[in-house]
């Protein structure tokens, strides 16, 4: 198992527990005790987590939970987000969508979004996805093209990753990339919990004319493990009111224009 991999499990076991003992997660992970310990100690100088005597508790971080559990964070603030963001998106034109509980708001909005839907067969927008639920919910709206990529799924977030959904992004150019985030701020730029899902998301970012970011305000100002893009890369973040505005004014200093829902 790479160090990466191994650090993630132990984030996610970290999200459902609370706290773990080394001697637990040295189990839980088929690896020796004096592994745990340095990992522990590396995420803990990253602020992934706090150390304390015996092991390691979560605390200042959003953590990969699985998408069901993830749903139920900030309901009515995701659909105006998606709702504001689907407005962005003009008829003819190609939009990128990864997974996660935002950007699923998006698909939904503009499947039902009026003026897309002529009554005709013939699609007004082409999505391309990488996200399992989002390409189920969009196949049946006939104003829409679905172009899914391949890829193995994951469970926490319904996205398909590695080299069979690299393969597909390599071949398509996008207008609009919306991405949704695990974190966002002005140094690190966007953020994802999982270094496979950072690489597929980055790649659609690097496809499209745009890159817009649709998260809340929970995520803003906050860092996840593997990078998707810098803050120079990010035209734009759709986000609730309830962004700080400190955070608000410091996004704009770096270049990214708010969008506040």
């Amino acid at each position: 198992m790479s160090r990466y991999r191994r650090w993630n499990d132990l984030l996610e076991l970290l999200a459902t527990a609370g706290q773990l003992q080394v001697e637990e997660a040295a189990a839980a992970l088929n690896v020796s005790a004096a592994t745990v310990r340095r990992d522990f100690d590396e995420l803990a100088a990253q602020q992934m987590l706090t150390r304390i005597r015996g092991g390691a508790v979560a605390q200042g971080v959003n953590y990969d939970l699985p998408l069901r559990y993830k749903s139920e964070r900030h309901p009515s603030e995701k659909q105006r987000i998606g709702e504001l963001a689907a407005g962005m998106v003009r008829p003819g034109q190609v939009v990128g969508l990864n997974g996660g509980t935002t950007t699923t708001e998006v698909a939904r909005a503009l499947a039902t979004r009026s003026d897309l839907s002529s009554g005709t067969p013939t699609p007004a927008i082409t999505v391309v996805t990488n996200a399992l639920n989002i390409a189920t919910e969009l196949a049946v709206r006939q104003h829409i093209k679905i172009v899914a990529t391949g890829g193995v799924a994951r469970p926490q977030s319904y996205e398909l990753t590695g080299p069979l959904a690299t393969g597909v992004l390599e071949q398509v150019t996008l207008d609009i990339a919306f991405l949704g985030v695990d974190g966002i701020d002005a140094v690190a730029g966007a953020t994802a919990h999982h270094e496979g899902e950072a690489n597929i998301n980055r790649l659609m970012g690097r496809q499209a004319g745009k890159v817009i970011i649709v998260a809340d305000s929970s995520k803003v100002g906050r860092r996840a493990f593997a990078r998707i893009c810098g803050p120079g890369e990010v035209d734009a973040l759709v986000t609730d009111a309830g962004i700080a505005d400190e955070d608000l004014n410091v996004l704009k200093a770096a270049g990214i224009d708010v969008v506040v829902a």
